[in-house]
C-alpha cells in the first residue's frame, strides 16, 4: 500500500542555509516514513527501527545546530537548547513506548508529528537563519558535508 506523504517539501520550510535543509529533508522522510509505517499497520520491529534511526538523526542534526549557535555565538542558544532537548526526550519516550508494544497511530503520535514541523522547523529554526547568515556561514556548500560524514558513521 502506498500512503501519501504526510509532510511535503516545500520552500516554506526552507531555512535558507542549504547544509541544514537537506537535514531537514532527511528528518521529514523519516517522520513520512513513519507515518507510513503506522498507517499500513507495519510490523512493530520496522517501526521501532524507523523511530530509532529517527533518535539517532536528530541528536546528530541537533549537534549541527547547536555547534553552529555556539561558534557563531547565537544569543538565545540556551533557549533553542532546551527545546531541543524536550523534542530528543519527546522522541526517545516514544522510541521506548514503542519498544513496549505502547505506541500506535495515536494521537500523541500525531500531535508531536504535527508539533515537530511546525515549531521547530517553521518557527525555532527560522529564527537562526538572518543571524548564521549576518556571521559569515553561506547559504550553499560545494562539498560533502560532515553531518553527512558522522550520519554515515553512525549508520554503519
Amino acid at each position: 500500500m502506498n500512503v501519501k506523504n504526510l509532510i511535503e517539501w516545500t520552500e516554506e520550510l526552507s531555512v535558507g542555509i542549504q547544509e541544514l535543509d537537506e537535514q531537514h529533508k532527511v528528518l521529514i522522510e523519516l517522520l513520512n516514513r513513519l507515518h507510513e509505517a503506522l498507517i499500513t499497520r507495519t510490523d512493530i520491529l520496522v517501526i521501532n527501527e524507523i523511530l530509532s534511526e529517527l533518535v539517532q538523526y536528530t541528536i546528530v542534526h541537533f549537534a549541527v545546530e547547536e555547534s553552529l549557535m555556539r561558534i557563531l555565538d547565537y544569543p538565545p542558544y540556551e533557549e533553542h537548547k532546551k527545546y531541543h532537548e524536550e523534542l530528543t526526550r519527546q522522541v526517545v519516550d516514544l522510541q521506548m513506548k514503542a519498544k513496549k508494544g505502547e505506541v500506535t497511530a495515536s494521537m500523541q503520535l500525531w500531535r508531536f508529528l504535527r508539533n515537530w514541523l511546525t515549531r521547530h522547523i517553521l518557527v525555532e529554526d527560522k529564527k537562526y537563519t538572518h543571524f548564521f547568515l549576518e556571521r559569515g556561514l553561506r547559504k550553499t556548500w560545494m562539498q560533502r558535508s560532515w553531518k553527512e560524514k558522522i550520519w554515515n558513521y553512525v549508520r554503519s
